[in-house]
């Protein structure tokens, strides 16, 4: 078995949810029953007023419906690809009460948000106000840019900080391609620039720069790192060639327009990244993809409509399975997974039933590529010396102001809940974004 590097073709990722004709949006825009206490917006994380937007699409006014949405949701186009809808705000859809189907919500949106886009994506910028002080994001992901788009529109100076070569966070690296392209993502970027947000990449604590720095520099300090490296597996051959994680994987074809193809694929975990890397692999061309996931079909993580999504691609899952090792063969690349099966023990602090491996039960999985996704790891040591508590290895934050203990310091995002939607973490960053402006005029004033 072999891994080949081949070009990602724009055909093989054809979009999850193609753009509703024009025609089509205007219709189901007025199935819509405009409810005057709309759950549909309540289920919304940034609590977009969407019978406003979608009202708005009816009478051909595009720009308008884009301004509520982005009023609410600034990076409103990449939460219109990538929000699992079917159970936030079309879940929410009164039409179920009368056995319909729902308003195609995130349709609706992403037609008004490409119109916007298409039109030259413009906003009316206020003038920085004499005498605030500057604020820094660190981190350019979706809730640093949504913070920082909220205080620049409220007068406030921002700089984003992001490690990386491209900005826009997971929107960038870690969403499969079907459901949102690098160049969306970017688009969204350079518009919050366009805000007069200075976006900085290249910039990675402790080699670049030092909090210090910025704490000299800048009035407050937003974190909205998001998350580390993937979680070790702690496993013999986890450093074999043919070994990567998920969210690396997804970004690497993403932005090099080139991937890894093996012949026969194991993507290790349960959730929502573990099924985006498996589909992609089976697009990518690999021929045998394999999802092994050590709880059960009940238990899985991932939510029903991915799981059904990669059950139509073929996806082969194997349940209560666990790896213990990954085999090499002389040219150091992987020939095969070792994998054991294990049994449900008793429930954990969660009440979640903890797996237990079952002795003699081990068996090999013939494979030349291994896909790691059991989450990612927590970026403590950042803020380890700034009086910031932690719980549960997420920064703790005050209220829903984003304020952390250390009152100079707020956060929102992953590093926050530990890994939700996109749509979540603009919403924390937003609301930082609010708390941040509040803490330095108090302060000014």
């Amino acid at each position: 078995m072999s891994i080949t590097e081949g070009e990602v073709d724009d055909a093989i990722f054809a979009e999850l949810h193609p753009p509703l004709p024009k025609q089509d949006a205007i219709v189901e825009a007025n199935r819509c029953l405009f409810c005057f206490d709309a759950p549909c917006t309540q289920a919304c994380p940034t609590h977009i007023d969407v019978p406003r937007f979608i009202k708005k699409i009816t009478t051909g006014n595009l720009r308008g419906s884009a301004l509520t949405i982005l009023d609410s949701n600034i990076l409103g186009a990449s939460c219109s690809r990538v929000c699992p809808v079917e159970v936030l705000c079309e879940g929410a859809c009164v039409m179920h009460r009368y056995n319909k189907k729902p308003i195609e919500i995130g349709l609706l949106q992403r037609h008004a948000m490409d119109h916007f886009y298409d039109a030259g994506a413009k906003l009316p910028v206020p003038a920085l106000r004499p005498g605030l002080a500057r604020v820094a994001c660190i981190g350019g992901g979706p809730a640093s840019l949504a913070c920082a788009a909220e205080l620049r529109m409220r007068g406030f100076d921002v700089t984003v900080f992001e490690a990386r070569e491209w900005p826009g966070g997971l929107n960038t690296h870690g969403v499969a391609e079907y459901k949102l392209r690098a160049p969306d993502s970017l688009r969204e970027v350079k518009f919050i620039e366009s805000l007069g947000v200075e976006v900085k990449t290249g910039m990675r604590i402790g080699e670049i720069f030092q909090l210090e720095d910025l704490e000299r520099e800048f009035g407050a300090i937003f974190i909205g790192s998001g998350l580390g490296p993937t979680e070790k597996m702690n496993i013999p051959g986890e450093d074999l060639h043919g070994v990567l994680d998920a969210v690396s994987y997804i970004g690497y074809y993403k932005l090099t327009r080139t991937g890894p193809i093996g012949r026969r694929v194991v993507v290790i975990g349960g959730g929502n990244t573990a099924i985006d890397a498996a589909i992609a692999a089976k697009m990518l061309g690999s021929g045998e993809v394999y999802m092994v996931y050590r709880r059960g079909e009940p238990e899985m993580p991932a939510f029903n409509f991915e799981y059904e999504h990669a059950k139509k691609m073929g996806i082969n899952f194997l349940w209560q399975t666990a790896p213990v090792a990954i085999h090499g063969a002389e040219n150091g690349y992987v020939k095969g997974l070792e994998c054991v099966r294990t049994r449900m023990g008793e429930p954990d602090a969660t009440g979640r039933s903890t797996p237990e491996n079952a002795e003699g039960t081990n068996f090999q999985i013939p494979c030349d590529f291994v896909i790691v996704a059991l989450g990612q790891s927590k970026l403590t040591k950042l803020l380890a010396d700034k009086n910031i508590e932690f719980a549960s290895g997420c920064v703790k934050t005050t209220g829903r102001s984003g304020q952390t203990t250390n009152p100079k310091y707020f956060a929102g995002g992953d590093c926050v809940s530990g890994g939700r939607e996109v749509v979540d973490a603009v919403a924390e960053g937003k609301r930082a974004g609010v708390g941040i402006a509040k803490y330095l005029e108090n302060r000014n004033g």
